[in-house]
């Protein structure tokens, strides 16, 4: 019956006009799949949604290029603890942002700490986004920029580095980081040695015109419900992918949480898996990102009254959510309101994807959570 009933679900949530469309999987210990699907790719299109169709992953990629710089620890050509300037030398000398004076001019002051790989990747370095964090939003309109135009190199810092837990651009820089060991691009790195090794073949940072035309449009939630379509994000500039900057599939989405869940797959060491699955922190607001930008984002707290932590790679929770997933799981979501976890105790993972804006849509949350619980029902 588990089948049906998210067949079910899916099909009823796009009736009540929570999504055009959605696309779901669901892997078990045993590696069998199932993919879920309901509703059309847009409310521009009426093209039907199928477990092809291709959605904008945003910070779901953050896990995927979280696991290819440890790979690149555990080879030794990067270092957890070793200062990123010396590869990146525009956070050399990062400087702390303190506010701003009374003519608008920010106040800067040195950082007395390095910024270290480990820092970005359980996002303590003291780098935000501008959706989060109301003085980012002010120095990028003091300089004239986007958040794409700066990139993760070109903010302040918003405290001294390994203080504090604050989401934000820090996986960018470290795709950055990736490229500069490398000495190749993020997507050709991840192509040969995760991508193609774990059969992701609709995986990537730049989408074929066949897979454009794959594409689930993209959707603004209306203060009165309805959605309204919108442009879709461009491709991401190199400064930006490794955060957000991926385009997939649920099934194949799969494929690379099967790898952290079964043992690496032959693509991650243990090494690597260690890291992604133990905690660097913990607390009970671990992943909690309250939004100043309203059409980005609504407030997200994640998985409240639970105690939490945060890995090289991924929210974990430290206690068992009722009739879901067991303690010790790893989940994170992107901003196009889709949401994934991968549960070690048991074996099962299922990813959710929906293409609209504001992120944390609570419609979509109770979708995902009635998912969940529907993937572990007998």
């Amino acid at each position: 019956m588990q089948g049906r009933d998210i067949e079910a679900l899916l099909a009823r949530a796009v009736c009540e006009g929570v999504a055009p469309g959605l696309s779901a999987a669901v892997s078990h210990a045993d590696g069998s799949m199932r993919t879920f699907t309901a509703g059309h790719r847009g409310a521009a299109d009426p093209t039907p949604m199928d477990p092809a169709t291709v959605f904008w992953i945003a910070s779901c990629t953050k896990a995927i290029v979280s696991a290819a710089a440890l790979e690149l620890v555990a080879q030794g050509r990067l270092s957890l603890d070793e200062p990123v300037g010396r590869l990146l030398p525009p956070l050399a000398a990062p400087q702390v942002l303190t506010g701003f004076d009374g003519a608008g001019q920010p106040q800067l002051r040195p950082a007395t700490k390095a910024v270290t790989l480990r820092m970005l990747l359980s996002h303590t370095s003291g780098l935000a986004y501008d959706f989060n964090c109301a003085e980012i939003v002010r120095w990028l309109e003091h300089r004239g920029q986007a958040l794409v135009e700066a990139g993760g190199l070109g903010l302040p810092l918003i405290f001294e580095p390994g203080e504090r837990w604050h989401y934000g651009v820090g996986i960018d820089v470290a795709g950055l980081l990736i490229e500069a060991a490398t000495g190749r691009p993020l997507g050709e790195q991840l192509a040969e040695t995760i991508f193609g090794p774990l059969g992701m073949a609709d995986t990537t940072f730049d989408p074929t015109p066949e897979q454009n035309a794959r594409r689930a449009g993209l959707h603004m939630r209306l203060p009165d419900g309805a959605l309204l379509p919108i442009d879709p994000i461009p491709v991401m500039p190199p400064a930006l992918r490794g955060g957000g900057g991926l385009v997939s599939t649920p099934s194949d989405y799969m494929g690379f949480l099967r790898a952290v869940l079964d043992g690496g797959a032959g693509v991650f060491c243990a090494e690597t898996l260690a890291h992604l699955n133990a905690a660097q922190l913990t607390g009970p607001t671990l992943g909690d990102t309250l939004s100043v930008i309203a059409q980005m984002s609504n407030d997200y707290r994640p998985m409240p009254r639970v105690e939490k932590g945060w890995t090289l790679g991924f929210l974990r929770n430290q206690t068992a959510l009722p009739g879901g997933r067991s303690a010790g799981s790893l989940a994170w979501a992107g901003l196009a309101n889709c949401y994934y976890w991968a549960d070690p105790a048991t074996g099962v993972a299922g990813a959710l994807f929906a293409q609209l804006l504001p992120f944390a849509d609570a419609r979509v949350l109770g979708v995902f959570e009635a998912f969940e619980q529907a993937a572990y029902a007998a």
